[in-house]
Formats: C-alpha cells, structure tokens, sequence
C-alpha cells in the first residue's frame, strides 16, 4: 500500500500538470475501450455473479453488481458527459484589485491522491477514475472482493487510456488484493492520500471512518423521504411516490417513507398502495395509515430510520407541511428529500427547512445522482457540510488557492 501510495503521489503531479486536452484524449479513449470490451466486460461480469450467487448474496446486492448492456453503455456516455465538462483545474475566480494595487483571486486546484473504497458496482471503477483524472487527481481505487473480476476488466481499459494518452498508468490503480487489511491500510495512508471516499453499506463507512487518518466524504444511510402535501396535485403524486420507490430499490437515493398530509389521505393512499402492492412492495403503516390501507403492516419505531434497500416502504400520516419536517429532522439521514405540492410558499418553506444534501418539489428522489445533475458522474454523495455536500462531481474534487498578482508590489 505505500508503495501504491508513492506511485500514486508522483503521478497525481504528472497529472495536475496536464493539459486539459491530454486529460479529455484520456477519457474519450476510456469510453470507447468500454465500448469495445463490452463482450470481456460481460464475461468477466458473469463470473463474478456466478460467484455471489453461490455466497448467497441478495437481490439488491446482485442488482448493484450486475453489468447489463445498458449499464455499459451508461458507463460510456458518463466518461465521455464528464470529457465534454469544463476543466476545473486552474480556474481563477473572484480577481479583484485592493487598496494596495495588488490583485487577488482564488485558483481552483487538484486534491492531490483520492482513496476510493466501495464495493459491489463496478461502474463506481469508471466513473470515479474519469472524474478524479479530469480534476487533475491520481486515484487509487479498491473494490469489492465480489466484483474482483469486473473492476479488473474495467481497470485494463483505463490503463490503455492512460498510455494511449500519454499519461502515467499509476494516474488510476485499481488494487488488485481482496484483503480487508487493505482498505484500513488505504484509509490511514496520510503521507500519499489527501481524501477517502467509501462507497457501501454502513458497515464499510464506519469502518473506513474509524481508521481513517484523512479527511473522508461519505454518507452513512440514504433514509429518503417523500411527503404528499395537501396541496399536492394526486396524478404528480402517484407518479413521484411509485418512481421514488420501485425505480430502483438498492440504492441510496430510493425513497424509504412516504409522508402524506391527512388532508389528503384519502384520495391518495389507496390507489399509491395498489400501486406499490402490485410492484410487490410491502408497506408497513402508522395507525392512521392502516385505516386507509388496511393489509399494512404495523409500523415500529425502528421502521422510521430504516434504509430497507428492499421492497419495503413505511408510511405516516402526518398532521401537515410542521409534522413532516419534524419527521425528516427525527428521523431522516441528510441525504434526499422531496415534497409534492402545488403551493410555491409551502415548497419555498421545505426546501428552505429540511437540511439535507438534495431537496426537491414534485421530482422523484432517484434524481438525486451525479449524471442526472449534469455532473457526469459522482464519487459518491455527501451528506458532510464541509468542502464538498449532495453528489460530488468535479469541483467537489478539487480545492481553492488563493493567488495573487502585483507588479513589485511590497507591502
């Protein structure tokens, strides 16, 4: 590890001093290598859920694992929408003149190295590589141990980027071992890593939290909401509750409570559960919410901070617009929240009240992603409030410099 950390470290200068066209001839030619290896990308794919289907793992986890054509293409076109960005690096911003003569302004620069730790998706190999190189970052990369095979298909494509380009391969390294040593090695690597960045289940982030002796970005649970207001038109209603469920359900954007004014309970509970019954979704309600969907489940207490990640949904009525941010602040994680309103003052009020990372009038929580922003892909989503917080993208991997210009200026 600190022999990757070294290599690292001297390839992230080659890096940050590169021209922005080195770097997008890079990422272009990873795009079309991902196309290319698309038949090596399946193959290597398989093995990897033959082998976690034999280990028993669930549906969810397969789900995030699973690299079908459309996610090889959704790779593709994420290394190619980060290409087509702005080059962060080096921008200058803010210049102005002081009493003294001299200007100062602040340069947008690299991080340096970026340890990025996650498991199961192997498209994370892809994007993270093309947004830390963009950035001007070196990156070191470990993945699962249930997508070794994917991430290492993945990682020859970047290599033959990086050569073709003329870049230093060491730019991005895709760790090769599986041993769980290795990610609290990388988490403690101060003298090579600037940031870590776990992507995964809680286990894992309270695990790189705690041996980690860098700054982290992370978020621990993607407890999302969507709150019915009683202004709510019940067609946009429908369509946001089902989506923000049943779109995906392993990931950290799904909505996991529903919150529903009791105003308008009646008119939207019924027809929302035979929605969701008939996506197979089970629902666990408060008492109020049993009355309008009497084949709930009770709900518990401990349903109300539950990520499920599953086809599973918790509902409460709520008394209106104050009881569901109560709700939110009790129980949420800071990560995505959603109200459905026609009422502009009420939507100003949730979005000015519910302190999470993304929050949204009558949209579903699942565009809480790095490409549906136009970031072209994320590292990951913080919920941190400091340096970078939502989905980061470019400028949340780099830092600002203050510069400054005179002409003999002396002070």
């Amino acid at each position: 590890m600190h022999e990757a950390g070294r290599r690292a470290r001297a390839a992230g200068r080659v890096v940050a001093a590169a021209e922005p066209g080195q770097k997008d001839a890079a990422l272009y030619a990873l795009a079309d290598g991902l196309d290319a290896a698309g038949a090596k990308l399946r193959a290597a794919n398989a093995r990897d859920l033959a082998a976690a289907r034999e280990r028993g793992l669930d549906a969810a986890l397969l789900d995030r694992l699973e690299l079908t054509p459309e996610r090889i293409d959704a790779m593709a076109a994420g290394v190619r929408q980060v290409a087509a960005l702005p080059d962060p690096a080096g921008e200058i911003s803010d210049l102005r003149y002081r009493p003294s003569g001299i200007q100062v302004g602040r340069m947008r620069v690299p991080l340096g190295v970026i340890g990025i730790i996650y498991e199961s998706r192997p498209n994370v190999t892809a994007d993270a590589s093309a947004l830390c190189l963009k950035a001007g970052n070196a990156a070191i990369l470990r993945g699962g141990s249930e997508a070794y095979h994917s991430n290492q298909a993945i990682a020859a494509c970047i290599r033959e980027a990086l050569a073709g380009a003329g870049l230093p391969q060491e730019a991005v390294q895709v760790l090769e071992t599986t041993d769980r040593a290795a990610v609290g090695a990388l988490a403690a690597l101060s003298d090579f890593v600037d940031v870590i960045v776990p992507r995964g289940g809680r286990g894992l982030i309270e695990y790189v939290s705690e041996h980690a002796r860098v700054p982290v970005l992370k978020h621990l649970d993607g407890v999302c909401h969507v709150y019915i207001d009683e202004h709510a038109h019940p067609d946009k209603a429908l369509a946001v509750a089902v989506n923000a469920k049943t779109q995906r359900l392993g990931t950290c954007n799904t909505m996991e409570t529903l919150l529903v004014s009791q105003a308008i309970a009646g008119r939207v509970l019924p027809p929302l559960a035979a929605r969701l019954r008939e996506a197979g979704v089970e629902l666990r309600g408060c008492e109020r919410t049993r009355e309008w969907v009497p084949d709930a489940a009770v709900a518990t207490e401990a349903d109300w901070g539950a990520e499920y990640l599953a086809a599973i949904l918790s509902v409460r009525v709520v008394a209106g617009l104050d009881e569901a941010i109560e709700h939110i602040h009790s129980y949420g994680s800071g990560h995505t929240d959603a109200i459905v309103t026609e009422d502009l003052g009420r939507a100003r009020r949730f979005l000015r009240e519910v302190d999470s990372s993304s929050v949204m009038v009558n949209a579903s929580t699942r565009f809480a992603d790095g490409f549906e922003y136009g970031l072209g892909a994320e590292i990951g989503i913080s919920t941190s409030k400091l340096h970078a917080r939502g989905p980061v993208g470019l400028e949340g991997l780099t830092s600002l410099k203050y510069v400054v210009f005179g002409d003999g200026h002396t002070r």
